[in-house]
């Protein structure tokens, strides 16, 4: 075999195309047919990526460019006389290591997804239907994308966690002991702040007749276990607070016995989490949406497109997407400012939401780019949300005015996969610029 054959291309986009839609990308491919590789390339470029290429023809020239450079994504050949067997492929796997890395197979649905994720794929791309590339390639990369924004939060929470796990180890504990049926018989101070009554002799009354009673079934001894052997796992619960407001405590302790070895009830040890929850709820919230609209992120986006996907494989009923690009963005930023471009964004946001029921789901893909779930909806009925979005738009009075272009595409009439319903309702979209522009310079002339 010759020598590694170094490749290094600049895919431009067409003339006239909007510029901030072009997403730059750097691939390394790791196959010996030329031809393949252009016609990889070839369906990167209609769906307006820019790449940036290497190639190279076995596992050695993969590791000397790995070594030098970054890459987005790693297209490996399937199957190649370059790794025949599960160890080679291991050995690709730990080569690429956390970039990404698709197979383009020459076997018809011979291997499944399944099967060469064992091997380290992410997904991959049969040559016959090369034309699912880039929606493989745009999954990987917002993949890769979301498990960095995830390491992140993670971090996050870590942190927020110890600084609550200090207040933990503090002396302010709620301390209580209660019968073998949950209701209290003593509490210490600290319980009843947490709980917001002034007395024990009020919380005493008041634990009969309201919601506080304790439920700690799973922690009651079995029959003959001793007082060693009664310890009751931590547990979390929800009590209501003499204000009617929820806290939300973590529970542990242990059994009580009598003298003649009975079970009597519990000593229990009492820790307010309510505000360590409303913490770590806000950063999953965090996790899961766009920072300046609110609405769902692209991981979240792909979550409730795969969710609806398995639903409707359950229910056979259909489902519709939406995917939105904001009109002349660039101009508003250059024209008027990027605040009034973000203002713009949330304007469009606002209106998505507005259109939306209780099951839908709007997000913003990035940029410009939004998108709308519609479950249990037809193309017909996805089309007129499409028309009302528009419809709202025009209707805005606030400056400066703003239009939108939509794709509508249904699963599974348009689409059998998440890449192929969004390749779908991308190329919607786009037909409906063009026809725009078309209409434009028809109108000029």
């Amino acid at each position: 075999m010759q020598n590694d054959l170094q490749l290094d291309l600049a895919i431009l986009p067409p003339e006239g195309t909007a510029s901030h839609r072009h997403r730059p990308i750097r691939v390394l491919f790791v196959h010996g047919d030329t031809e393949v590789v252009d016609n990889c390339l070839r369906e990167l470029k209609k769906a307006l990526f820019i790449v940036t290429a290497d190639v190279v023809l076995n596992l050695t020239g993969c590791m000397q460019q790995l070594r030098s450079q970054t890459y987005d994504v790693v297209l490996a050949e399937y199957p190649s006389r370059n790794w025949e067997g599960s160890q080679a492929l291991q050995l690709l796997h730990q080569t690429v290591q956390e970039t990404p890395l698709l197979f383009v197979t020459t076997i018809p649905g011979g291997k499944s997804l399944a099967e060469l994720a064992g091997h380290g794929a992410f997904d991959y791309v049969e040559q016959e239907h090369m034309a699912h590339l880039p929606m493989a390639v745009r999954r990987a990369v917002n993949e890769k994308t979301l498990r960095a924004e995830l390491e992140q939060a993670e971090k996050a929470l870590q942190h927020s966690q110890s600084r609550y796990r200090a207040l933990v180890d503090n002396p302010a504990y709620g301390i209580c002991q209660c019968d073998a049926k949950g209701k209290f018989l003593d509490v210490n101070e600290a319980l009843l702040t947490m709980l917001g009554y002034a007395t024990q002799e009020e919380l005493l009354a008041a634990d009969g007749e309201s919601e506080i009673v304790l439920d700690l079934k799973q922690g009651k001894p079995l029959p003959g276990s001793s007082p060693e052997s009664a310890r009751i796992e931590s547990v979390e619960i929800e009590w209501k607070r003499k204000n009617g407001t929820i806290l939300k405590a973590r529970l542990s302790g242990r059994g009580v016995f009598s003298e003649l070895g009975d079970f009597a009830g519990y000593e229990i040890i009492v820790v307010d989490i309510t505000e360590q929850r409303v913490l770590e709820d806000h950063l999953r919230r965090q996790v899961l949406s766009d920072s300046l609209t609110g609405l769902a992120n692209h991981g979240r986006l792909f979550e409730v497109l795969h969710a609806e996907i398995e639903r409707s494989k359950r229910t056979e009923r259909e489902f519709s997407l939406l995917l939105l690009d904001l009109d002349g963005l660039k101009e508003i930023n250059d024209r008027f400012g990027h605040l009034t471009g973000d203002r713009a964004l949330c304007r469009l946001a606002q209106i998505l939401a507005d259109c939306s029921r209780s099951v839908d789901t709007a997000a913003r893909q990035g940029g410009d780019e939004f998108a709308l779930v519609l479950p249990e909806t037809s193309s017909a009925s996805a089309t007129l949300v499409a028309g009302r979005i528009c419809n709202l738009l025009v209707k805005d009075t606030e400056e400066p005015a703003l239009s939108v272009s939509v794709g509508v595409a249904c699963y599974p009439k348009d689409a059998a996969t998440i890449g192929t319903l969004l390749y779908a309702a991308d190329g919607a979209l786009y037909a409906m610029k063009n026809k725009r522009s078309r209409a434009a310079r028809v109108g000029l002339s």
